[in-house]
This record gives C-alpha cells, sequence and structure tokens, in this order.
C-alpha cells in the first residue's frame, strides 16, 4: 500500500476540470485508488465521489493506492497533484 498527503494550492480547489483529469489519471491504473479529504472518503476514479469531497485551496487530502501497480499509480498521482492543485 502506498499513502501520500497533498494540501490543495489551487485558489479554487479541486474543481471540474482537473477533478475530471484527476479521476481519468486514476482510472489508469489496476490499482484501487482512495481519495479522504474534509471528513470524507472515496474511491478517486469516480468524479462524483472526488467532487462531492468539496476540497477548498488549503485543505489536505490523503490518497491511498493499493495493487499490483501501486508505486507506479502513487507517483503518478502525486506529481498530478503538484502540476494541476
Amino acid at each position: 500500500m502506498e499513502k501520500f498527503t497533498y494540501t490543495i494550492t489551487d485558489p479554487a480547489g479541486i474543481h471540474a476540470r482537473p477533478a475530471g483529469l484527476l479521476v481519468k489519471t486514476a482510472a489508469g491504473f489496476k490499482s484501487t485508488c482512495k481519495v479522504e479529504g474534509n471528513g470524507k472518503t472515496g474511491d478517486l476514479k469516480r468524479i462524483f465521489t472526488v467532487m462531492g469531497l468539496g476540497i477548498k485551496a488549503g485543505m489536505t487530502i490523503t490518497v491511498t493506492v493499493e495493487g499490483e501497480d501501486e508505486k507506479e499509480a502513487a507517483s503518478t498521482l502525486k506529481s498530478f497533484l503538484k502540476e494541476n492543485l
């Protein structure tokens, strides 16, 4: 299992465009990808879950990846967050 935290720096928080790209990125991996933030947890491969978290700028999320390609998935997701959110 790979796990990391990330603090959102985008002034708009996690909004529609980057959320869609984040879900698309997570969906490219076989591993289970979970996201936790704002007191809620959900599947990182589902857009409504990600949007439903209501993550704003300055909030910290925790991403947990578990499965056969977890190291690559965690690394890719961490890079995505740093570049886009």
